[in-house]
């Protein structure tokens, strides 16, 4: 199926040839056409061009884009969303003053979604996690990784990676899993932390690699969850199974987990909300992409990842949700990259750069996603009439999509 788009009033993230990732001042730099048209073969990207040098295209289905901007899908690289139930005591909790640490202390936090996870059936979880994945792709993610680390036993991580897998093949979205069973430590572990890694690394992993479960491993490396040492145990047993690392750090301590998932090249080290110069220094002219989760700051009232020092250094930033039960209740990546540019002064271009080909990066897909480039996956935001794309993250509450094309097919 030929789609034709005419009359674009502005096509963002335009590459002649793919590009990996954008760094420092590059980030700066959205390359955009305007008055533009864009032909969709399929599931890919065929041409795209000014309207003056629109060829002669027999198309299936044309579509009149006059006053309305095209991007491609937001690529959200950091997600939790395969869950059971909800926290909502726990958001109530931090109204009247408890801290996220003193929550998961009094048994909250991450134990409580792994308690009510492990009592719930595969088949309810997986229910209730598509609704959740069909909300964020009708708000215009075309790209998400999904992690597991709410099960924290075998049965309970291998229920959250199978039904990761069923979502994937049962929708148009590019899916990427990774597994987190080091995410927090089980209360019957907890005076043998030791004997929690090592089932981990010699029963878990062996089982998820041979079922092709996950394509990367995690670890909450943190004061109060694992540790430098226990991280780096972790990642280097993932790889043992051929999964390449992603880490959770500097969430509320810079304790020397960035350098450890640079040590073991990490794809992405995630969430960043205390950096310090060491810690900065370390990411320059590495292949680890770091990445900032706004909405999580918002939640939370934390800090926000410093990306105005970061990008002056020459790094590159993705910005994802980190959509899960209790510090992110939210997969909104409009509201993502909006609050990138309210609360951490990113532009628009270097927050739709991050959401978009940093984004695609850090989930390892940027050869076929996050940038209108030929060949790549026809995975498109076609949004209401707007201004300009500065819209976007101005009108942070207003939902400013029009359609959805994932795989070249409008998203109905």
């Amino acid at each position: 199926m030929t789609t034709l788009i005419t009359n674009i009033k502005e096509l963002l993230q335009v590459r002649e040839t793919s590009i990996a990732k954008v760094s420092g001042t590059e980030m700066a730099i959205l390359p955009t056409l305007k008055n533009a048209y864009l032909i969709l073969k399929d599931d890919l990207i065929q041409d795209y061009g000014l309207m003056e040098n629109l060829p002669e295209t027999n198309a299936d289905l044309t579509i009149d884009a006059t006053g309305r901007v095209i991007l491609p899908t937001w690529c959200d690289s950091h997600t939790h969303i395969v869950y059971a139930g909800n926290r909502e005591q726990e958001f109530v909790d931090r109204i009247n003053g408890f801290s996220y640490e003193e929550i998961a202390n009094r048994g909250g936090g991450i134990l409580n979604s792994a308690k009510k996870l492990n009592e719930t059936t595969e088949e309810e979880i997986y229910e209730q996690s598509k609704l959740r994945l069909e909300e964020v792709m009708h708000l215009g993610t075309g790209a998400v990784e999904i992690k597991s680390g709410y099960g924290l036993t075998i049965e309970g991580e291998l229920k959250m990676l199978r039904v990761i897998q069923k979502l994937a093949q049962n929708y148009p979205i590019a899916i990427k899993a990774t597994f987190l069973g080091a995410h927090a430590f089980p209360l019957h572990y907890k005076e043998n932390k030791a004997g929690y890694i090592d089932e981990i690394i010699t029963k878990m992993l062996p089982e998820i690699a041979q079922n092709k479960l996950a394509d990367y491993v995690d670890a909450f490396c943190e004061t109060g969850y694992f540790s430098v040492e226990e991280t780096e145990k972790i990642m280097e047993a993932g790889i043992q199974y051929g999964l390449k690392p992603k880490i959770h750090v500097n969430q509320f301590n810079s304790i020397g987990g960035i350098q450890a998932g640079i040590k073991y090249n990490a794809l992405s080290v995630d969430h960043l909300e205390i950096m310090n110069p060491e810690d900065i220094e370390a990411l320059k002219n590495t292949e680890t992409m770091p990445v900032a989760l706004p909405s999580c700051s918002y939640f939370l009232s934390i800090p926000y990842t410093p990306a105005r020092e970061m990008i002056k250094a020459g790094l590159p930033i993705a910005l994802a949700t980190d959509f899960n039960p209790g510090s992110t209740p939210s997969g909104n990546m409009n509201f993502v990259v909006a609050t990138a540019c309210i609360k951490m002064k990113m532009t628009p271009e270097e927050a739709i750069n991050a959401a978009t080909i940093n984004g695609a990066y850090a989930m390892g897909i940027s050869e076929t996603h996050g940038s209108i480039t030929k060949g790549k996956k026809a995975n498109l935001i076609l949004t209401k009439p707007v201004s300009s794309y500065y819209q976007i993250p101005y009108a942070f509450g207003s939902n400013l999509i029009e359609s959805v094309f994932l795989e070249g097919k409008i998203l109905k």
